[in-house]
């Protein structure tokens, strides 16, 4: 297979991937706008992507993911076993992959009908990436046992499983934690909970909220805007800031 080689500076080659003509020409034409991007190929289905990446020299691939045959989740897993693989970037119709994105580690996620803002946004991602060196491997540390946190409850005290805390958030210097079926205000910041709970799953998806990726049932991504569903049905927003280490975590999760 024929990837990367050239230096960070240099324009980017791509390929897009889409069974739809009408949509594969737009995307050209969009991506052929931008000044970062050199040489622009094209594909009409993951297989047919695959036999191009024998011959051409690629940094990134834009796939959709609905496709006949091998579609675009398949691909990223077939080139997920190479050690040197051009970046992906999805572009489709639908938010419920997005989870499984972050799982196969693409670079960006973007939502059809395509923005030329919102692809510039992608291909500034993509150089970013390819400017960064690549981060080294790290063994994940054996997680601590669950952890008993005593709280107070209509003048008594309780214990609530740190494992049944779907998320929390800040209230000045203390934290509420919320459950399945209850909520309890801590003397303890965010900060401090971030910190001390890390290494167990729980990853900041804004200022003010600590959510465990254990009760993490989906992500969606809707006109640039990520959020997280959790147990329970709760919904919550992930700031731009956060989301990149949203996603990495996820992504460790799911490897182990």
């Amino acid at each position: 297979m024929t990837t990367s080689g050239t230096s960070a500076g240099a324009p980017l080659r791509a390929l897009l991937v889409d069974d739809e003509a009408p949509t594969l020409s737009e995307l050209a034409w969009l991506l052929g706008q931008d000044p970062r991007i050199g040489e622009i190929h094209t594909a009409s289905s993951g297989t047919e992507a695959l036999k191009a990446l024998d011959s051409l020299p690629i940094d990134v691939i834009f796939s959709d993911i609905a496709m006949p045959d091998l579609d675009g989740l398949a691909l990223a897993k077939v080139l997920s076993r190479f050690a040197d693989r051009p970046q992906i970037v999805f572009v489709t119709a639908y938010d419920e992959h997005a989870v499984a994105a972050f799982e196969l580690e693409v670079t960006d996620y973007v939502m059809k009908p395509v923005r030329a803002e919102r692809l510039g946004e992608a291909v500034r991602r993509v150089v970013a990436q390819r400017a960064e060196p690549p981060e080294p491997v790290i063994a994940a540390p054996e997680p601590p046992a669950d952890e008993t946190i005593p709280v107070e409850l209509g003048g008594v005290t309780t214990f609530v499983q740190r494992s049944a805390i779907l998320y929390a958030q800040a209230q000045g210097d203390y934290a509420r934690l919320h459950t399945a079926k209850a909520s309890h205000l801590v003397r303890i910041s965010l900060n401090a909970l971030e910190e001390r709970w890390g290494a167990n799953g729980f990853v900041r998806i804004h200022r003010s909220t600590l959510v465990s990726t254990a009760h993490i049932v989906a992500v969606t991504v809707q006109g640039g805007r990520c959020r997280v569903r959790l147990d329970e049905d709760v919904e919550l927003e992930v700031s731009r800031r956060h989301t990149r280490a949203l996603r990495d975590r996820l992504i460790r999760s799911a490897a182990r």
